[in-house]
């Protein structure tokens, strides 16, 4: 009976080992490719947005500037008001009374406000409906962002 919960012993702590180094190679991976996008991806992208605005990007993707931060992001624009759904952990800056913010839409660059909407599902399932309509029904909500909404000051569009 010994040898039996050695043998068991060895194959929990063979276990936990590749357990351990499996988690340690993908958390490895999710620095190397956040570092990816950081460095590479978002400066290329930003740069095709200010000089293309009516490249296929700008289409797409807009600036946002709050605080000291600018990062493109996708974007639905409807009249005086532009969505976002924030996939990292940012939206954090908009609770509360939210932020005021700079943004650059194909080539037009205006000031709002952003409040993330935390408290509203209804609103924000129809609002992400519009704005990732490729999104699949199925996945779960704490997967598909959080819902920040601008409100573009009118008098200030440059």
């Amino acid at each position: 009976m010994h040898d039996h919960m050695k043998q068991v012993m060895l194959k929990a702590m063979k276990i936990l080992k590749w357990t351990g180094i499996g988690i340690s190679a993908l958390a490895i991976l999710l620095v190397a490719a956040t570092l990816f996008f950081r460095l590479v991806v978002n400066p290329a992208v930003m740069e095709e947005i200010r000089t293309n605005p009516t490249g296929e990007e700008a289409q797409e993707a807009m600036l946002l500037t709050f605080g000291d931060k600018t990062l493109p992001v996708n974007y639905l624009k409807e009249g005086n008001t532009v969505f976002l759904g924030v996939d990292g952990r940012w939206w954090r800056s908009f609770t509360g009374d939210g932020a005021t913010v700079s943004i650059l839409i194909q080539g037009v660059t205006y000031k709002g406000h952003a409040v993330v909407v935390l408290d509203d599902p209804a609103y924000v399932k129809d609002t992400f409906a519009r704005l990732r309509p490729t999104t699949p029904e199925w996945l779960p909500e704490w997967l598909n962002g959080k819902l920040v909404v601008i409100t573009i000051h009118t008098s200030e569009a440059d």
